[in-house]
């Protein structure tokens, strides 16, 4: 294992701390390990609030979305592991502004157990909760079994199209109904090339050869839906948005968001190879991208892949995605 790091144990925290140090004029820890994050000026009096969580290991998200017309608070877990269910309480709290608070995050099952638990425990004490669940990635479930996918980059989205609705001034059942929008919206699917090593354990999460790719594969390392010889970036890339496409119904005219995620390690000049090739697909449909995000969005550690992320906008979603919205990670 080669990470700059003191000592692994250490690894979630001291990131936390370095955060801090950096940013501590937006942001700012809470509970009793320091392992939630949420804007240092408070919770907006009257606004939605909309908290999330996850493991550590996928910066920008989870955390690196908190802020204005964004995310309100962040519970935080170790590496590739969901946050404690006392986190995700103190994150509610902290995104509580007394309008209501919107958990939002991935579709993962201890998450869900967490998140579902923190609720409980605090609508006993009177405070206002709805909950929506992002499962955007094709490769993990059929369509007619959507509800069993995982979420992946499609948070960021969903992030941004909630984090806007409630800074409108929009009521709990209103930004719950636009986050919900957006997550059904998108699809993603992702490649990797390398594995990453999860600090605690030392080891690689999976084995691959030099010149294969795992093609479907989640970014936590779980199994995609073929391996084999690495391709070329327009074959890789076309059969990324033939897996995605059919489920979008496209028509000429229609506009979409696109987001091509680096998984950490893959750099941003094949990223936008695989962009020049998605603007030509789409092109030749007379489909219009919107505001394309090419980048680090949503990593797993130091993985050498991408993901492909896509959204059909209507003209309510179109103008919460292009809404202002300041993170340390994100500003539009």
């Amino acid at each position: 294992m080669k990470k700059i790091l003191n000592d692994p144990q250490a690894y979630v925290d001291e990131m936390l701390d370095g955060l801090i140090a950096a940013h501590g004029d937006v942001l700012r820890r809470l509970g009793d390990g320091g392992r939630v994050i949420a804007r240092a000026a408070g919770a907006v009096r009257g606004k939605v609030g909309i908290a999330t969580g996850g493991g550590s290991g996928h910066l920008p998200v989870f955390l690196g979305y908190v802020g204005e017309g964004l995310l309100d608070s962040c519970a935080v877990g170790n590496v590739f592991a969901g946050p404690r269910v006392d986190d995700c309480q103190e994150a509610m709290k902290a995104a509580d502004g007394g309008a209501g608070v919107l958990q939002l995050y991935g579709n993962y099952g201890g998450d869900k157990m967490n998140f579902d638990m923190a609720r409980e425990m605090l609508e006993l004490d009177g405070l206002e909760v709805a909950t929506v669940r992002v499962a955007d990635d094709v490769a993990s479930a059929p369509a007619a079994e959507r509800e069993k996918r995982r979420g992946v980059a499609g948070m960021v989205y969903a992030y941004k199209i909630a984090g806007a609705r409630a800074a409108q001034g929009g009521t709990l059942a209103q930004v719950a109904a636009a986050a919900a929008k957006a997550a059904d919206a998108c699809r993603s699917i992702g490649v990797a090339m390398t594995p990453c090593t999860v600090p605690e354990s030392g080891k690689a999460t999976f084995a691959i050869a030099d010149d294969e790719v795992e093609f479907g594969m989640g970014i936590h390392g779980e199994p995609g839906i073929w391996r084999g010889k690495l391709k070329s970036a327009d074959a890789l890339t076309g059969e990324m948005l033939d897996r995605l496409l059919p489920e979008l119904h496209l028509q000429r005219g229609s506009r979409i968001a696109v987001l091509v995620n680096s998984l950490g390690a893959t750099p941003h000049e094949e990223l936008y190879i695989m962009y020049r090739h998605i603007a030509k697909v789409l092109g030749e449909r007379g489909v219009t991208p919107v505001m394309p995000l090419i980048g680090r969005y949503a990593t797993s550690m130091e993985m050498a892949g991408a993901s492909l992320t896509l959204m059909p906008l209507d003209s309510e979603l179109e103008h919460l995605l292009k809404a202002p919205a300041a993170s340390p990670f994100w500003r539009v």
